[in-house]
């Protein structure tokens, strides 16, 4: 999502949406990401929608994502399931340092299981 608009769009439809806060930091690149793509690939229930958008780039974009994640603090990367526009599941930076793809991608399964049809 480059937009708020975007944003807004993607949250406004029905169902759940996947969305991480891409980041340039190792532990992105490392292990959420990776985490993601497994959980995605792997989980017999999934997110009606995925969306991402880049913090440092897509400005806009993120800064409306962090409106509908308050009152959690700005966190980059970070993961987020929402349903029917409403959070129902966070993964903050400091919940994905130190952690394995692995670990990350059976949390993830876990809120898919519990919110996704």
């Amino acid at each position: 999502m480059l937009t708020a608009g975007d944003v807004n769009k993607v949250l406004a439809d029905e169902g759940t949406a996947l969305v991480v806060i891409n980041s340039v930091c190792g532990c992105s690149a490392g292990t959420a990401r990776p985490g993601v793509l497994m959980a995605v690939h792997n989980a017999a229930k999934k997110p009606d929608h995925l969306a991402t958008s880049f913090a440092g780039f897509d400005v806009d974009a993120v800064k409306q994502i962090r409106e509908y994640l308050l009152p959690y603090p700005p966190s980059s990367p970070a993961i987020a399931l929402f349903k029917n526009g409403q959070l129902v599941h966070f993964i903050e930076r400091h919940m994905i340092e130190g952690r394995s793809a692995q670990m990350i991608a059976e949390n993830l399964i876990g809120a898919f299981d519990q919110h996704c049809n």
